[in-house]
Formats: C-alpha cells, sequence, structure tokens
C-alpha cells in the first residue's frame, strides 16, 4: 500500500490547528494511559493501522501490559479493565460507530456514572480527534513504519 500524500506537507496549517487541538485534548485533566486506551479502541475500530501502531506502542512505553494491550480488542470479554476504562471504551465504541448506534442511554448511563460532565465532554472531544486522525490516516494511506 502507497501513501496518497503527505497530509502534513499538502496543508500545514490544518494540520497544526489539528495538531493543536491534539495538544488541547491532552491537557484536558483525562488520564493519559486512559486517553491511548481510546484512541487505540477507536482506530482498531476504524483499522487505522498507523495509529492502532502507535497507540499501543504508546501504552507499552506507558508501562501497560501486553496482555491489556491485546485485550483492548476483547474488552468486555477480560476483567483487565476499570469501571472507568470500562465505560470510557464503551463510549469510545458508542461514538466511533455513531451512525450505527445512536449513542446508547445504557452507554451514556455508564459514562456518566464514571466521569463528571466536563469529563464526559472531553472524552468526547478525545475520540472524535482519534477519528480524524484515523480518517487522515487511513484515506492517505499513512503506514506504520518498519
Amino acid at each position: 500500500m502507497n501513501q496518497r500524500s503527505d497530509f502534513y506537507k499538502a496543508s500545514p496549517d490544518a494540520l497544526k490547528a489539528m495538531i493543536a487541538l491534539e495538544g488541547a485534548v491532552s491537557k484536558l485533566g483525562l488520564e493519559p494511559v486512559l486517553l491511548d486506551l481510546v484512541k487505540l479502541r477507536a482506530s482498531q475500530i476504524n483499522g487505522c493501522a498507523f495509529c492502532v501502531d502507535m497507540h499501543s506502542t504508546d501504552l507499552r512505553k506507558a508501562g501497560e501490559s501486553e496482555r491489556r494491550v491485546y485485550a483492548v480488542a476483547v474488552w468486555r470479554e477480560t476483567p483487565f479493565f476499570t469501571e472507568r476504562e470500562r465505560a470510557a471504551l464503551a463510549w469510545t465504541e458508542a461514538v466511533t460507530l455513531i451512525s450505527q448506534t445512536g449513542a446508547p442511554d445504557a452507554d451514556y448511563e455508564a459514562l456518566r456514572a464514571q466521569f463528571s460532565e466536563a469529563e464526559q465532554v472531553n472524552l468526547t472531544l478525545a475520540i472524535a480527534t482519534i477519528n480524524s486522525w484515523n480518517r487522515l490516516a487511513i484515506g492517505f494511506r499513512k503506514a506504520p513504519t518498519k
């Protein structure tokens, strides 16, 4: 698979804005590991090899076990995640697949039980941001490097 275009070079001002948004999301007070779990799960759903590689690597560098990293794809069937992480992962799936899910009330209630209103918005913004990155990487065929 060949990269179609280098979106960083093609539209530097747009990418500066995306990078600024990513920086802002990282400073909204959510746990860095939680954010990487969310980024990994959304990237798995979207089929973004570049982002799956990046966020699984980031999680391992942050000290996460291989077991937890591998289990993100099947988090519902494992005991490896906290209730807060489970709520975030469910919300990630609901928002990433929003045209199919409609953001179910049960997922929102789980989110509400674990996150303040501000954290709910911040998490949703983080999910929206990784979905945007996934669409850029997939659309322009950005692949992980060896």
